[in-house]
């Protein structure tokens, strides 16, 4: 069960999932390995969950776009993706808190279904992404059970073609369905599918192309200091450069008057 932390001052020390407010959006907060063991526990139950693997960029979206931040609300799990949203964790008080990024919540979920015996729907992307990542993981995960792999197309499914998608899901037995939508269609497709998807739903955004390697991911110590972004910004500038400009600023602006009420003006 996930409870809500309101005080400015409380130093969370136990490892129970929390909701913690950043700039409007809920926030889980807890070590890695408690989120993942959290959510293949659903997936074992197949529990019509979602969780969103949130960034700067996310919760941005979500305090300008309203609907967007209702679609987060009713997420069953926000992980802090980016260090930026750790270190507003910790100002929080919640010094055990870890990053829990798309990529490696994918790797480390794959690793415990191996395991579990939970078997995985991948949905979205590319066919020829798909596949790559079929090769890796059928090498990194020999035990892994990959219950389908769908390619999407650009424009909305009609009714009929989405309930014939739900359909494939449900009857493949999947318990986890990881998805590559892009921000914010992921989020608001499963939510729309929250209990019509029989399994835990989780949206992974550039997970995908990076374990396929057709992306870098930036060394350990850029993504330990915060400027994994800097390196997704110098691999795609064209498509990364109006969104950073726009939301990287108000980030901060938001984060710094959080911080400044809730530990200046609230003395």
């Amino acid at each position: 069960m996930l409870t809500r932390v309101s005080s400015p001052r409380l130093l969370t020390t136990d490892h129970t999932p929390s909701q913690i407010d950043v700039i409007g959006s809920h926030v889980t907060a807890a070590p890695f390995n408690v989120l993942v063991k959290m959510i293949l526990e659903w997936a074992r139950g197949h529990k019509s969950k979602f969780v969103c693997v949130a960034n700067t960029h996310m919760l941005v979206e979500a305090y300008q776009r309203p609907s967007f931040g209702d679609v987060l609300k009713s997420a069953d799990m926000v992980t802090p993706d980016g260090m930026p949203l750790v270190w507003m964790l910790k100002w929080m008080g919640v010094q055990t808190q870890d990053r829990v990024a798309g990529l490696d919540l994918m790797q480390g979920l794959c690793q415990q279904a191996s395991e579990q015996k939970v078997s995985i729907f991948f949905l979205g992307s590319q066919s020829q992404i798909l596949q790559k990542m079929k090769h890796r993981l059928a090498q990194e995960f020999p035990g892994l059970l990959i219950a389908g792999m769908e390619p999407l197309p650009f424009r909305p499914l009609t009714p009929a073609e989405d309930q014939a998608l739900i359909q494939q899901v449900n009857a493949s037995g999947a318990g986890l369905v990881m998805i590559a939508l892009g921000c914010p269609k992921q989020e608001h497709w499963m939510a729309v599918h929250k209990n019509r998807i029989k399994a835990v739903m989780i949206g992974l955004g550039g997970a995908f192309p990076v374990y396929a390697g057709l992306h870098r991911r930036a060394p350990a110590w850029m993504r330990t200091m915060g400027l994994e972004w800097f390196y997704r910004l110098i691999q795609e500038p064209r498509r990364l450069w109006a969104r950073y400009a726009t939301t990287i600023p108000v980030f901060i602006y938001l984060a710094l008057r959080q911080i400044w009420h809730r530990f200046i003006v609230s003395d």
